[in-house]
């Protein structure tokens, strides 16, 4: 008896196992890949999965961008990005302090990837989105791709937009079938974009189990996400590709996930970084480590392909190993529905900007905008006459500044299929708006050109023809050549000539921008920011744009700057910040046109935070895609009270920044959860046109309460089996203004111990009040989020003594406190039990100085070594347990000849006082070659803890004591 046939994108096939949609998604991935020939196996392993015709397999593409809308970019290799909705970048989603919005934008962009794949299957439905790497340093050039520097508001957000995404929080009959496949990125520790390929990230235990992994943690856990993308950094010194830590986040889930490369990252394995001799040795060190598909060589697989090839021929992995990853990219396309006849439940899903969606937009970018700063000039419909709706004269708006009349794209969102700038939105209230951006005009060569500054001397040149300002001089016979022009961009083309032929500053390596230096004689030296290349033009400035700005500013009702960044200019992807400033002729506007105008709303419109001048009244907005006019217009008019807050700590200057390559935030002092600076406007901030007050808070949890002197207090009963543990904390708002208003209430953990977060963001919820109208503000508190590092136990843990909880408006606005206390774990009380094991990892320390950390072996393990080899180095560990035997042991490595040396001392090295023992670390043969060395030391009684100096380039991997 024949199989039953069944048709299949009008492909009549046999009714195979891998086709039929009552069997689990392993059971038919298992029949799918034993049809598959060896070779076949090995191109899965490419991005671009070629297509299996015998099968009837169609080919498969990983990774469609998707972090605030649907975005594919270069179309069947014109270059063009396809119009989709456009959402608020990530930090305008996560300045609303709502997942659910952040779940809704989710599944919206995964509604319209559908569509798009419908349309052009080779778009993809595996979605290489949302960004969770934390936004530690502000100057980062992706801080627009991230949503948060605080792990908890990462971690919501994150889960929520994959929820969206995947379509799991809206279609119950799913049954694991997926909208579209979220991968997150980029794992792990990334946030630098100079030489990211090169550069190490530090990430001791703390830092890595309280900060950086949590964010991923969330999603995978919740069975949101189904993939990770591991970075272009290394960490502790290996490779982010080949990290062990990619198996262990497997087992953060029951489902399988899919490990997606980042561009051209497997090559930089040999290319780059050197950290294997050849391709074959690479590769197959990725797919150990859990590696599921190559994004290298662009569509070309034959690279990948042949280097596992050799790879599998020299014994380096089996088949076993590819079958494993090419397995896990089959399950994710069975659960997208690709192999079912009818699709899956979701093949129907797909929409393209719809109303819905467009509603959406504007909201979120209503949401996202944050008040800064007020003093008292907002909402200007409480001055009467300036209210279009309220008096028959409507009021006179200059809108001034580089973002005043535009809305700019950014290099991983859609393009936009419609836009409302701040100026349009302005005139739609009825208002009589002017509208200057502030550049400078100036005659060249050719012709004229208005000027902007986007910092660093970086600037933009637009061709002026036909304008308004110079259109009379222009003679009829030129009029036509002038038109062609009018709004180009000059660029340098692919020849290496200059031309004013681009529609906007766009791509990969941005041709359009230009480094200016002036030359004597009237000429200005324009060298390429893209190729290198200097042109001597002649420079004949026409006009001071910032000084016409200023005039039309002094005669209007109302001022508004519009100061910020072009996305794809200055901080973006390859290219960090190297200043929280504005660029100058920004900074100057801002100060002038409030010198001249009383009433001036500053509006930042940027990826990322910006010390600027001070004016009366200040809103940050992200890129908030096509309705951010209408959002502004509305917050500045009344129409919306603003709900924003800040999803990062916006410094006060330069000089409050670490180094951008330190990531021990605990050390460095970064973010609000350790920096002493006093910030310009902190983490959690944003103001709105009413008060709240604040009532007593109360804390219950599952414990007894005791009495404290300063404050409620709750003595907790301290469990082991916590994870289902929560405390709850309560209290009531009321709204004390005139007008309906949101207030984000927020909870902070605050501990005791000098080297443990001063707050930390432990939960908040949103509360929307009448004037006069009071309601219960509370969250529930898992106790995993009070949680930190015990170096010692090697393990998450609250750590025993007071701690506070504080709610309030932002995590310097702390309105009401309550207290907690921890004893200690029973099963810890003795001195034995709290202390460390015998042999303890170096990278385990309490304290440090002039350490880095670095691989132990290509494959697993931390070690440390002095970050600078011409100095000591120390690292502190508390409560050791020493044998008393009276010999310390320390597994070393050393690849210099000269050697080196580890001393131990009982305090913190220095001069005055000498150490308890010292031990020569001889050459080993190189920095995996390790060998114990051991030293006699006498511990005094009550010793608990040591200090080890490192000397020379010695790498320390365990000690015993």
């Amino acid at each position: 008896m024949l199989p039953p046939r069944i048709k299949s994108k009008g492909v009549t096939i046999e009714a195979i196992r891998f086709r039929d949609p009552a069997l689990p998604f392993r059971e038919r991935a298992d029949d799918l890949l034993g049809r598959l020939t060896a070779e076949e196996r090995i191109a899965m392993l490419h991005q671009r999965s070629p297509a299996v015709t015998r099968l009837a397999v169609a080919e498969f593409l990983t990774g469609t961008e998707g972090v605030h809308g649907a975005s594919w970019r270069d179309h069947q290799g014109t270059g063009r990005v396809l119009p989709a909705t456009v959402f608020p970048q990530p930090p305008g989603i996560a300045a609303t302090w709502d997942p659910e919005l952040a779940r809704d934008i989710g599944r919206a962009t995964g509604q319209q990837i559908r569509a798009l794949h419908d349309e052009h299957p080779p778009i993809s439905l595996n979605v290489w989105a949302p960004v969770v790497n934390l936004l530690r340093d502000p100057r980062w050039g992706r801080n627009e791709e991230g949503y948060s520097e605080d792990p908890l508001l990462t971690a919501l957000l994150g889960t929520a937009f994959c929820q969206g995404l995947s379509g799991q929080d809206r279609c119950d009959d799913a049954d694991g079938y997926l909208l579209t496949a979220p991968t997150l990125k980029h794992f792990l520790g990334y946030n630098n974009e100079d030489f990211r390929d090169l550069t190490s990230s530090g990430l001791r235990p703390r830092v890595l189990h309280e900060y950086d992994l949590p964010p991923f943690r969330a999603p995978i856990e919740a069975g949101a996400a189904t993939g990770v993308m591991p970075s272009y950094n290394l960490v502790n010194g290996r490779p982010a590709h080949v990290s062990p830590l990619l198996r262990e986040i497997r087992d953060w889930t029951p489902h399988e996930l899919l490990i997606c490369s980042d561009a051209w990252a497997p090559s930089n394995l040999v290319r780059t970084e050197h950290y294997f001799d050849d391709h074959p040795q690479a590769h197959a060190a990725a797919l150990r480590a859990g590696l599921d598909s190559f994004t290298d060589h662009d569509g070309d697989g034959e690279f990948t392909a042949a280097h596992i090839t050799e790879a599998v021929e020299r014994g380096l992995i089996t088949m076993d190993d590819v079958d494993r990853a090419v397995r896990r990219k089959l399950l994710i396309r069975l659960r997208l529905g690709e192999f079912d006849p009818d699709g899956g439940p979701f093949a129907t899903a797909a929409a393209m900007d719809t109303t819905a969606h467009r509603e959406l937009a504007a909201t979120a970018a209503r949401r996202g905008a944050v008040l800064l700063k007020n003093d008292g000039l907002l909402p200007l419909g409480h001055l009467g006459h300036l209210d279009p709706l309220a008096d028959s004269r409507p009021a006179t708006f200059a809108v001034v500044g580089p973002l005043a009349d535009t809305l700019y794209e950014d290099w991983y969102g859609p393009a936009l299929a419609s836009q409302v700038t701040i100026a349009d939105g302005l005139a739609a209230t009825g208002a009589t708006v002017t509208v200057h951006e502030g550049a400078d005009r100036v005659l060249t060569d050719l012709g004229e050109f208005d000027v902007f500054d986007w910092g660093d001397d970086v600037i933009t040149l637009r061709s002026a023809a036909n304008s308004a300002a110079n259109s009379a001089a222009n003679s009829a016979a030129n009029s036509a050549a002038n038109s062609a022009v009018s709004g180009k961009y000059l660029t340098v083309t692919g020849d290496g000539t200059l031309a004013v032929t681009a529609d906007k500053p766009a791509g990969w390596n941005v041709r359009e921008t230009f480094r200016r230096a002036l030359a004597p004689g009237g000429a200005a030296l324009l060298t390429s920011t893209a190729t290198g290349q200097a042109f001597r033009l002649r420079w004949d400035p026409r006009s001071d744009g910032v000084a016409e700005a200023v005039a039309a500013a002094r005669d209007s009702d109302v001022a508004v700057v519009v100061v910020g960044n072009d996305p794809m200019v200055g901080g973006r992807e390859a290219r960090d910040r190297t200043t929280l400033a504005l660029p100058p002729s920004m900074d100057r506007l801002v100060r002038e046109v409030t010198a001249v105008n009383p009433r001036t709303v500053l509006v930042i419109m940027s990826s990322y935070p910006y010390v600027t001048p001070d004016a009366p009244a200040i809103i940050w907005t992200s890129h908030a895609g096509q309705q951010t006019g209408h959002a502004l217009a509305g917050l500045i008019t009344g129409r919306h009270a603003p709900e924003g807050r800040l999803p990062q700590t916006w410094y006060a200057a330069d000089a409050d920044l670490a180094d951008p390559l330190d990531y021990d935030i605990i050390k460095a002092g970064w973010t609000y959860q350790y920096t002493t600076a006093r910030p310009r406007f902190p983490f959690g901030h944003g103001l709105t046109y009413t008060t709240f007050d604040y009532g007593p808070l109360c804390v219950e949890a599952p414990y007894v309460e005791a009495p404290y002197v300063e404050a409620p207090y709750v003595e907790a009963l301290r469990v082991e089996a916590a994870d289902s543990e929560e405390i709850t904390a309560s209290l009531d708002i009321t709204n004390t203004g005139d007008r309906d208003g949101t207030e984000v209430v927020q909870f902070y953990a605050s501990y005791a111990g000098p080297d443990q977060p001063r707050r930390r963001l432990c939960g908040f919820t949103r509360v929307t009040l009448k004037p006069g109208e009071t309601a219960t503000a509370g969250v529930s508190v898992p106790l995993e989020r009070l949680r930190l590092w015990d170096v010692a136990a090697g393990r998450m843990a609250v750590p025993p003594g007071p701690l506070e909880i504080g709610a309030g408006a932002s995590s310097t606005d702390i309105r009401q406190t309550a207290g907690l206390s921890f004893p200690a774990l029973p099963a810890r009380s003795t001195a034995s039990q709290a202390r460390r094991p015998v042999r303890v990892a170096a990278a385990d320390f309490d304290d440090y100085a002039n350490i880095a950390l670095v691989d132990t072996t290509r494959e697993a393990g931390t070690a440390v070594i002095p970050a600078d080899p011409a100095r000591p180095a120390w690292l502190k560990v508390a409560t050791f347990r020493s044998e008393r035997k009276g010999v310390a042991v320390f597994r070393t490595a050393c690849s210099r000849q000269s050697g080196g040396r580890i001393e131990v001392w009982l305090a913190e090295p220095a001069s005055e006082k000498s150490a308890l023992a010292s031990v020569s670390v001889p050459y080993t043969g190189g920095r995996y070659e390790w060998a114990e060395v051991s030293a006699p030391v006498v511990f005094p009684a009550g010793a608990d803890e040591v200090y080890l100096v490192l000397h020379g380039p010695v790498r320390l991997d365990w000690f015993s004591l």
